[in-house]
């Protein structure tokens, strides 16, 4: 939200005009002081000159202090309080230091230097005061007559007390104001935060960061990059789709995507876009943990996809739907063009090239429940991942044979310390993953467990 729209919100004064006025008050009360002062006789003639001086000295100093506010805003307001208490000082020695009208002025002094920027500039307008007070008592001859007359006095104190009154009613009035733009801006903060996260729905969570942080510019622009990318789809899903109503099966899908893209920001993924029931990940942009790294992650993301299909298989089962759905993956490391694509005014943050591809490829190539690598994938996981070697296939679009392996799973859940147990048969699926169960949890499967076990006996025996 910039300055304009605030300004539609609410209006506020300019706090020179709030100065300007307060201190044409401020120099009223003391030409007031002085016309009385001469009036009975108690100053004399010789500082009748300070009333007019008085009078146009504030307007002088509004008109010549606009030049400067839009640069030095600052600077020129304290420069101003400056040269008020420089007067203030001198007005002390030409009053003859009267008392009640030397208090008024130091009072009013006071009273404007904490307006305007607290204890600091009082302290230094009260220095400047005493100076100027020292130099002008020096520079002048003067007659101490510290007594006030009565009618001098109600005129200071008068004056004084409505420059304290108009001065602090403005100083609320901008309170209520400022009060009411913040709580504009507040509520167009809601705004604007509510707005960010619908669109964020629309972008992979780290794109979406990225530019709101503004470490990526939204402009036509790319550059090259070493990526992991994923695709996958269900594998049955046209021929499942002609099947259901179009309601079931919109539930169906989007509750599957919803699952993946959990898994998918859990391992660092950067959802490229949803294709039906297809969809593109990558890896290794915005930002990248080392090609390895990210290989290894893109992996296990499909590792993890593969086995939570097996929860979707028995929630969609429950809702009726009794046709086995898996899912085929492809999986391919190099070096992507990645960036905005598109025109000026509507882009796109997605990955081209020949790696892009390829993993679309072996998507393809893959059977139902398959994870299908490249030679260059393959090289990054072989340590900690087994996969089984699938030979060479002819991919569409390459002139060479392309080696491929199918993954396995991980090498640490091979074998006597496999975390997961799964059984499917005709009334019976079971999908048991110890890695994902949290201690609290336990009790309740294993309950969960026997109550099965009794009642399958029960059967057995009847």
């Amino acid at each position: 939200m910039n300055a304009s729209q605030l300004t539609r919100l609410t209006p506020l004064p300019a706090p020179p005009l709030r100065e300007y006025y307060s201190r044409v008050l401020a120099y009223i009360a003391i030409a007031a002081t002085i016309a009385a002062g001469t009036y009975v006789q108690h100053f004399g003639y010789d500082i009748l000159w300070m009333v007019p001086y008085a009078l146009l000295y504030p307007h002088l100093a509004h008109h010549i202090s606009l030049r400067f506010k839009r640069n030095h805003p600052q600077k020129t307001t304290l420069a101003l309080l400056l040269i008020d208490a420089l007067h203030c000082g001198a007005a002390l020695a030409l009053l003859s230091f009267s008392v009640v009208p030397s208090l008024v002025c130091l009072l009013i002094l006071a009273f404007s230097s904490l307006v305007i920027g607290g204890l600091r500039h009082l302290a230094l307008a009260l220095l400047i005061a005493l100076f100027s007070t020292v130099l002008s008592a020096a520079l002048i001859e003067f007659e101490f007559t510290p007594n006030t007359p009565a009618i001098v006095a109600l005129v200071s104190i008068a004056f004084a007390t409505l420059y304290i009154c108009i001065t602090a009613y403005f100083v609320h009035q901008q309170g209520l104001r400022l009060t009411q733009v913040r709580s504009d801006i507040k509520r167009e903060q809601e705004k604007a935060a509510r707005l960010a996260r619908n669109l964020a729905k629309y972008l992979s969570p780290q794109v979406w960061e990225s530019i709101f942080s503004g470490k990526k510019s939204v402009r036509l622009e790319t550059q090259r990059k070493k990526l992991t990318v994923f695709f996958s789809d269900i594998k049955g899903f046209t021929e499942l789709s002609e099947e259901l109503e179009a309601e079931t099966l919109t539930d169906l899908l989007n509750s599957y995507l919803n699952e993946m893209s959990k898994i998918c920001l859990k391992y660092g993924g950067t959802i490229d876009k949803f294709i039906g029931d297809s969809v593109m990940v990558f890896f290794g942009d915005p930002a990248s943990r080392g090609a390895k790294k990210d290989a290894v992650a893109a992996v296990s993301m499909a590792i993890a996809m593969r086995k939570h299909m097996k929860v979707l298989r028995q929630q969609w089962r429950a809702q009726g739907i009794t046709k086995p759905l898996e899912i085929r993956m492809g999986l391919n490391t190099g070096y992507c063009t990645v960036g905005n694509f598109g025109a000026d005014t509507r882009m796109d943050y997605t990955i081209i090239g020949r790696d892009v591809n390829l993993a679309s490829r072996l998507e393809s190539a893959a059977e139902a429940g398959e994870i299908l690598i490249s030679h260059e994938t393959y090289s990054l996981i072989k340590d900690l991942i087994m996969c089984r070697d699938k030979g060479q296939i002819a991919v569409k679009g390459f002139t060479r044979p392309v080696q491929i392996y199918q993954v396995v799973d991980f090498r640490r859940d091979l074998g006597a310390t496999s975390s997961y147990v799964e059984h499917e048969l005709p009334g019976f699926s079971m999908y048991l993953d110890t890695n994902g169960i949290q201690n609290f949890d336990k009790e309740r499967v294993i309950q969960a467990l026997q109550q099965a076990a009794e009642k399958l006996r029960d059967k057995v025996i009847m």
